[in-house]
């Protein structure tokens, strides 16, 4: 068995796996919570099954945004650590308040598509459904701009160019996402189609 010193390549890169691959099961199981919050309809054989399945269409809506915001997190997470190379004790905090919130998604989702239909409380629940979202966006940005600042904790190999286009990329999130809130006290609707285009948009390849 190879044994690595604190300052050994070797030990930073597989500090740098463990973190990843346990991030990796987080964002597995997030995503996967989200198809489990849909309840299957019980209906007799007086009702239309059909028709129960079309009523639950704004828990598909909520599962298709969530689905597709997770996935970017996740995508962008691990662009994210193909240019950090060191892991330290305060990046490791600063992934696990990510994960955090990532692992909490799959409730304000629940919520959204029980409430969004209802006719009341869609407010309450558009505003829990984007300030998780504003929250996520937050970590995700202090996770990078820690590991990034000074170029602290980026491999050597990365250009400052390029670290400078990733987070002029990030930045935004946090204010795309909090501008979706207002809107909230309009309609419940403005603010989750906004989400919708954002995760729809970001899905848009993008070259560092």
């Amino acid at each position: 068995m190879a044994i690595f010193s604190h300052d050994d390549p070797a030990a930073h890169h597989s500090d740098t796996l463990r973190l990843e691959a346990f991030s990796d099961g987080v964002f597995a199981i997030a995503i996967t919570l989200l198809i489990i919050e849909i309840g299957v309809p019980h209906v007799d054989s007086e009702r239309s099954l059909t028709h129960a399945l079309l009523h639950l269409w704004p828990s598909y809506f909520g599962y298709a945004v969530s689905f597709l915001t997770i996935g970017i997190m996740w995508a962008n997470h691990h662009y994210m650590f193909k240019d950090i190379q060191r892991v330290d004790h305060t990046l490791l905090v600063l992934n696990l308040l990510l994960l955090m919130g990532i692992a909490f998604v799959p409730f304000p989702t629940a919520v959204v598509a029980q409430y969004v239909h209802a006719g009341h409380h869609q407010t309450e629940a558009a505003l829990t459904y984007g300030c998780t979202f504003v929250v996520i966006a937050v970590f995700f940005n202090a996770l990078w701009l820690y590991a990034s600042r000074g170029m602290r904790l980026i491999d050597e190999h990365v250009s400052v160019s390029r670290v400078r286009s990733r987070t002029r990329r990030y930045l935004p999130g946090p204010l795309l996402y909090a501008i979706g809130l207002p809107f909230a006290f309009v309609s419940a609707w403005i603010t989750l189609g906004l989400y919708a285009a954002l995760a729809l948009f970001w899905l848009i390849p993008y070259e560092d």
